[in-house]
């Protein structure tokens, strides 16, 4: 195992922290896993959760490729990879409301397609798993999504909203930040995406069995390490002669952010509590499995 991480952390180029995160945390949670998988005789979908910049795109990929090792067909998916077209989501800001041209909320996915994915992938066969490019802010032609041979054991769903549960109408009423004080007033979008939430997203994540949720400190953390990742990603493109006029400054990471506070504080309240497995992460992203 020694041999396949430090081949892994090289492949991927994976700073040598991480290896921390797979043995103290990855590892032990891939034997809960298998042991989940090998006593169900139906595709069991994994459910992992955790707030932007928490590592939960490596850790699905870990996890997915220490499982098929185990023999046991896994794929990792990205909530990510099943947002709205463009174009879909400007008719949303239309006709709802403005904020929901901004892609990450609930009800800016195509939660019916997740659905179709998932079950396709429990049949032998081939299935096309979507493709979301964030460059361009749409889903890429389906001749360009990915091919997933089935059948699989079993499926990791990861995202940053994967397993929430909606908010209480008192709990919906008071803004939580600027955004949702100036361009919510009536509470018209975090209503829309509340009831998202009791609906089709609802339907989708009664599936998920186990839920694993990786645990910011806090959302001044989160805040923190998405302001680190546009930090490096200004570096990288400046030292490669690429084109940075996309890249956020401090201001705007902050209102981008602010699109998810609600519901990230709100996971942070409220699912440590019911995850079947939590990953407690430091300021450091130093990761402790606690269960």
């Amino acid at each position: 195992m020694r041999e396949w991480i430090d081949r892994y952390l090289r492949e991927e180029k994976l700073p040598e922290g991480y290896r921390h995160t797979i043995e103290s945390a990855l590892l032990p949670l891939r034997e809960r896993l298998a042991t989940r998988i090998r006593q169900s005789d139906s595709l069991v979908v994994i459910g992992l959760c955790g707030a932007q910049g928490s590592g939960k795109s490596t850790a699905s990929a870990v996890l997915a490729e220490l499982l098929n090792r185990d023999e046991l067909p896994t794929a990792a998916m990205s909530i990510d990879d099943f947002y709205l077209p463009h174009a879909e989501r400007q008719q949303l800001a239309r006709t709802v409301h403005p904020l929901l041209a901004t892609r990450g909320v609930p009800g800016t996915h195509d939660v019916e397609l997740a659905q179709a994915v998932i079950d396709s992938l429990a049949d032998a066969g081939s299935t096309q798993v979507p493709v979301f490019d964030k460059a361009i802010d749409d889903r890429r032609p389906r001749s360009q999504w990915r091919t997933v041979e089935g059948p699989l054991r079993a499926v990791i769903l990861e995202g940053w909203c994967v397993g929430v549960k909606p908010e209480s109408a008192a709990q919906l009423a008071a803004p939580v930040n600027a955004l949702e004080r100036d361009e919510d007033s009536q509470g018209r979008w975090r209503g829309h995406v509340n009831e998202a939430l009791q609906g089709r997203y609802a339907a989708l994540f009664a599936r998920l069995s186990p839920l694993v949720l990786l645990a910011a400190p806090s959302f001044e953390v989160v805040l923190a390490w998405r302001t680190e990742q546009e930090h490096k990603l200004r570096e990288r493109l400046a030292r490669e002669g690429g084109d940075g006029s996309r890249v956020m400054g401090d201001a705007a990471i902050a209102r981008f952010i602010s699109h998810y506070e609600r519901i990230t504080r709100h996971i942070l309240a409220e699912m440590p509590a019911r995850a079947d497995h939590l990953i407690a992460l430091d300021a450091g992203r130093h990761a402790r499995l606690l269960r």
